[in-house]
């Protein structure tokens, strides 16, 4: 975890960035703010829980579809030959550095990503691989059976809330010393406010500006106090940094 080193007194709130995020991902994040010149903080609001599933032969499928960049590392090398439609640029960069040869990106959300599959795919070649958390993909793999595609949905891993807010985050936001905070997903959202409701510090948010991946996000924020919800323009990583 990276704890946030004592800011001198006239530092701008803004510099010190909440990570809500877990792993994989928070490290990467936290690297991205670094080189922004901010100072990251990683205080996940969930945990992610690896799950065994029963996965088809990669000759049998025509694709691999990617939700998250958490699912990534659950196939192994024998499914690297197989096409990759991964729902934005950082799950496909993620899926390129796990050896994945052939990767397109739908750069945005779960709707993206099945017009993705919709030109680039034909229901007549073959299964398609969807490899997600638990209560994902079940729109989109709806959505691709609707046009004539055989998915086949496999849960690979849950993403549970943390109860406790870390101590380093706890000690920076009781001090006023985080100025905003990244929200990727509507469960981080609740997870951290029951979080901050535990520790008793919904009332310092009121100095901390939210940024959030998609509305469903902002929504999920807006009974907190914040001094200000924003939204990024498109669900990605690299558009919920754009507003840093």
């Amino acid at each position: 975890m990276l704890a946030v080193p004592p800011e001198p007194p006239h530092a701008s709130l803004s510099r010190v960035v909440l990570i809500t995020r877990p792993e994989p991902g928070a490290i990467e994040t936290a690297a991205a703010l670094s080189a922004r010149g901010l100072v990251p903080l990683i205080a996940p609001a969930q945990a992610i829980r690896l799950l065994r599933s029963s996965l088809p032969p990669a000759s049998e499928l025509q694709g691999v579809l990617f939700t998250s960049g958490q699912a990534v590392a659950r196939l192994g090398a024998a499914y690297h030959g197989v096409p990759v439609f991964a729902v934005g640029d950082a799950t496909a960069a993620r899926a390129r550095g796990q050896g994945f040869v052939e990767v397109r990106s739908a750069a945005g959300d779960a709707a993206a990503l099945a017009a993705l599959v919709r030109t680039r795919c034909r229901p007549a070649a073959g299964p398609l691989l969807l490899v997600c958390g638990r209560g994902d993909g079940e729109g989109l793999a709806e959505a691709l059976r609707g046009d004539g595609f055989r998915v086949l949905r496999r849960v690979v891993y849950a993403a549970q809330p943390v109860h406790s807010l870390a101590a380093p985050a706890r000690r920076a936001l009781a001090e006023g010393r985080i100025g905003r905070a990244l929200f990727f997903s509507t469960a981080s959202a609740h997870a951290f406010a029951a979080q901050v409701g535990a520790a008793d510090l919904a009332a310092h948010l009121a100095v901390v500006e939210a940024l959030a991946i998609a509305e469903p996000v902002a929504v999920a924020l807006q009974g907190l106090p914040w001094r200000a919800v924003r939204v990024a323009v498109r669900p990605t990583m690299e558009s919920l940094l754009a507003l840093l």
